[in-house]
């Protein structure tokens, strides 16, 4: 049952197979007239597919796929006109394409533990080769989205089948990440 459930195209058909030294790519948004190009230097990183209800996901999606690059690391190359900030009171300001609604990157920043880091989704790039997907973050979010709570067992099952460990909130290397990031910023812990 749990290979029947459908969780994002990409996703269905098994996790993408990334490449040593991948350095890099292109994202293009969807638009077939003038498509937002956005270079990233390097791979990803804490690639993921995401249930949150902010992410962008392809139509008949259920999670994206998203990860992170240093922001330094992100050039707009073409059609930079055609983006706009999707929430500007949202941690991650998603820059998405006007024409095709596609997120093409986000830059965490104001003070927090992602500050300097853009969450992007590679599924966009030219090349593949990218480093896949490694756990299911928010995964009961989807409920948001109105996906029938009578349906999270089997998805569940399948993001285990997958290796994507399903989580409600993000990893425990990310969720270490953040609470050590708290503690020092408050003087629990000394750097």
């Amino acid at each position: 049952m749990a290979a029947t459930v459908s969780l994002h195209p990409l996703l269905d058909q098994g996790l993408p197979k990334g490449r040593a030294g991948f350095s890099g790519s292109i994202l293009v948004c969807a638009c077939a007239d003038k498509p937002v190009k956005v270079k990233v230097e390097g791979d990803v990183a804490h690639n993921h597919a995401c249930g949150c209800t902010k992410c962008w996901k392809p139509s008949g999606a259920t999670f994206s796929v998203v990860a992170v690059v240093p922001h330094d690391k992100i050039t707009v190359l073409e059609n930079g006109d055609k983006l706009e900030i999707v929430d500007k009171s949202a941690l991650i300001q998603r820059h998405a394409c006007t024409g095709c609604g596609v997120h093409m990157y986000g830059p965490v920043e104001r003070e927090h533990p992602f500050q300097g880091l853009d969450f992007i989704h590679p599924e966009r790039f030219e090349d593949d080769g990218w480093a896949p997907p490694g756990f299911a973050a928010f995964v009961s979010s989807i409920i948001e989205s109105g996906t029938n709570p009578d349906d999270m067992p089997a998805i569940r099952a399948r993001l285990s089948e997958l290796g994507l460990t399903p989580s409600d909130c993000l990893n425990s290397a990310l969720m270490d990440y953040i609470a050590t990031w708290t503690a020092k910023k408050s003087g629990v812990l000394k750097s």
